[in-house]
């Protein structure tokens, strides 16, 4: 796909962002476009395949425009590399600060969603401070997940609302994976 603008971008980066269906006034509004802005770039991201629009007038980015952002299509074989079991040294190892290991460890994506539910909030913040869960599923092979780890990690959270966004995402992208 040819070079999109950098307004065409942050239309998408938004649209994916969201995850789930966003009207003409929530792009506007997320990207600061004034709507008859918004409305014609997104109709140029229709042409181009990279946006969907349903009958209801919401827009959702495409398996196009997530690739034209960075976001590698996902297939079977991705997902297999993603779900499998890591070796022991490869697992995730939670710590609750600096030299203050928790001897709770993940040695598979399953396992670390299941594991969010019940490890201290402190862990959490922890590792969400530092990048540690996006770099940990970035050495997976899931890119896309990591991305949106990063996302979670710019909105500030703390507490039980970050354990839960944490938690909605890792389930979500694991859900679609075991469909694969």
């Amino acid at each position: 796909m040819k070079d999109l603008s950098e307004t065409k971008k942050r239309i998408l980066e938004s649209l994916w962002e969201s995850g789930s269906p966003v009207s003409l006034a929530e792009v506007s509004e997320k990207t600061g476009l004034k709507a008859r802005s918004a409305n014609m770039h997104l109709w140029g991201l229709l042409k181009l395949g990279c946006v969907s629009k349903s009958e209801l007038g919401y827009y959702t980015v495409t398996d196009t425009g997530e690739e034209a952002i960075g976001i590698p299509m996902t297939d079977k074989a991705l997902a297999g590399r993603v779900l499998v079991k890591t070796l022991p040294e490869k697992a995730f190892h939670f710590y609750a600060g600096i030299d203050k290991p928790t001897e709770i460890s993940s040695d598979s994506l399953i396992d670390f969603c299941e594991k969010i539910k019940t490890v201290r909030i402190e862990s959490i913040e922890f590792h969400m401070a530092r990048r540690d869960f996006e770099m940990w599923i970035h050495s997976l092979g899931d890119l896309e997940l990591a991305k949106r780890l990063r996302t979670i990690s710019r909105e500030g959270l703390g507490g039980e609302a970050l354990r839960e966004r944490l938690y909605e995402a890792v389930r979500a992208r694991c859900d679609e994976l075991l469909k694969k």
